[in-house]
């Protein structure tokens, strides 16, 4: 039979010493790494008393965001659940009625919206997606629980509050760039 390319290798069949065969020098090899390690500086956190300091750029739990004015900015345009490699966001768009001016900001708004934070990688790609900047990723961790259905997250849990002096600040998660176009007032979209 013909080989069909020339990059085979020849296989040595090499006999061990006698120390290799009673891996006395691989053992010592190893335990002479462990011993470095047990003598460093620790890096362990002790996380319930002491938190983590986090990077401003983080990853973590989601938010919904709301504008000056304390309505929703989510329009339920699917975008961020397209986005999703996980399939972890899904949502239902309603309309909105007379006299809901004050709670949301366009004709559509998301009804329910949920976010599987078991099946979340928290990779952004929902924060990049949407055209309204209605969705961040905050610094805040996802706290553990028993049960799986704790896991779902909807919108009371990520819509931010009302109160302006509770609201999350997501600026960092900003480029300089858009800080300045988000100032100009001349467009619809920073209304």
């Amino acid at each position: 039979m013909q080989n069909l390319t020339n990059r085979s290798k020849v296989v040595s069949d090499k006999k061990m010493t006698f120390l290799e065969r009673i891996y006395l020098p691989a053992i010592l090899g190893g335990m002479r790494i462990t011993f470095g390690h047990l003598f460093r500086k620790k890096t362990t956190v002790q996380y319930p008393e002491v938190n983590r300091e986090f990077s401003d750029v983080y990853r973590g739990r989601h938010v919904l965001k709301r504008d000056d004015e304390g309505r929703e900015r989510c329009t339920a345009c699917g975008l961020c659940a397209v986005a999703c490699p996980a399939e972890a966001i899904t949502m239902v768009a309603a309309e909105r009625k007379p006299g809901e001016e004050n709670l949301y900001r366009e004709e559509k708004y998301a009804a329910v919206y949920e976010i599987n934070m078991l099946r979340c990688i928290f990779c952004g790609d929902c924060e990049e997606a949407c055209p309204k900047e209605a969705i961040f990723l905050t610094k805040e961790m996802v706290q553990s629980e028993y049960q799986r259905d704790k896991f779902i997250y909807g919108k009371p849990e990520l819509v931010e509050p009302l109160d302006p002096a509770k609201r999350i600040d997501v600026s960092k998660r900003q480029t300089p760039e858009v800080l300045e176009f988000k100032k100009d007032k001349r467009y619809k979209h920073n209304k």
